[in-house]
């Protein structure tokens, strides 16, 4: 692969993540030049780090996303315009997993409750047979690449044991035991944890349906760290309001951010977190190195890391 890099813009839209500034800063030794830009000025750039889609984009040579998900990325499209697309998969395995470890022991220590309780200046200790330590449940993660990875080496350590869910059966570091997506109702039946970490695509829309909820054990908790659209919210919402699963912890949802009119805001045993679940202080570092990567990689006309088109 081989094609001239002479200007790399830093989109705007990344402040929804951490200011564009950062990441051109820390981006200013490259052999290009690099600079925070606008909607408008995305056709005058060979490259383009983004986190949302514009039609200017097929204009350019790549475009790097600094998220690993990319469905909103059209990739018909930029096959036609010969668009490079590369991701940022590969770097969220740790943040991704200590969130979902902290969902888990807000659940078993009822930290969610307690933080709630302080709001409203309320004394209240849980029931007697409320909490309990994680050692001796399970968490069925259903998607095995590095979000799955990383979630299933941090809550591993916390003595859960972790099953997992992917196309093939072959084993996974980190995990007791893989089943495959045709048994995934069989993998998540047992399971005191559900935790999704697929990718979206036709075969993972709305995956976690009624019937998937129905599967689950009714003192099971579902979180979700994926994307929205691989659950079906309203089932998900009518499977807590009915009790056929205790509660959920959800970082991305169907329709961002989520209405107000939402009953996921005051159901009990249910946390709402703002599609933050892989947020850290080096978040901008950390897209920073796939994209020095790539760009030297460019220049030895080899083929880049992380290339989804």
């Amino acid at each position: 692969m081989e094609f001239d890099l002479e200007r790399l813009g830093v989109h705007e839209s990344v402040d929804a993540v951490f200011p564009p500034g950062e990441l051109a800063d820390y981006l200013a030794d490259l052999p290009v030049t690099v600079d925070v830009i606008s909607d408008d000025e995305i056709a005058t750039c060979d490259a383009v780090v983004t986190v949302e889609h514009r039609r200017d984009l097929l204009e350019c040579a790549w475009v790097h996303s600094i998220q690993a998900g990319v469905d909103r990325f059209p990739f018909d499209a930029f096959e036609e315009h010969d668009v490079v697309l590369t991701n940022s998969t590969g770097m969220h395995d740790r943040t991704v997993g200590e969130t979902v470890a902290g969902y888990l022991l807000s659940f078993s220590r009822r930290l969610h409750d307690l933080a709630a309780n302080q709001q409203e200046r309320r004394w209240e200790r849980p029931a007697w047979d409320e909490a309990f330590t994680l050692p001796g449940t399970t968490a069925c993660v259903v998607g095995t690449g590095t979000l799955g990875r990383g979630v299933a080496e941090t809550v591993g350590a916390l003595g859960v044991r972790v099953t997992g869910v992917r196309r093939s059966d072959e084993s996974v570091p980190g995990f007791e035991e893989i089943y495959t997506t045709d048994d995934v109702h069989a993998a998540i039946a047992d399971a005191e944890f559900v935790v999704a970490t697929v990718p979206l695509t036709e075969e993972t829309h709305h995956l976690f349906d009624a019937e998937a909820f129905e599967t689950m054990r009714d003192d099971a908790y579902f979180v979700n760290v994926a994307r929205g659209a691989v659950v079906d919210q309203d089932a998900l919402i009518a499977a807590l309001e009915s009790g056929a699963i205790t509660g959920a912890a959800l970082d991305v949802f169907e329709a961002e951010p989520l209405p107000e009119s939402s009953p996921l805001w005051e159901l009990d045993e249910v946390i709402v977190t703002p599609h933050c679940a892989a947020y850290t202080e080096d978040y901008y570092r950390d897209v920073g190195e796939i994209v020095r990567e790539n760009v030297s990689r460019l220049e030895g006309g080899e083929d880049v890391h992380n290339r989804v088109v």
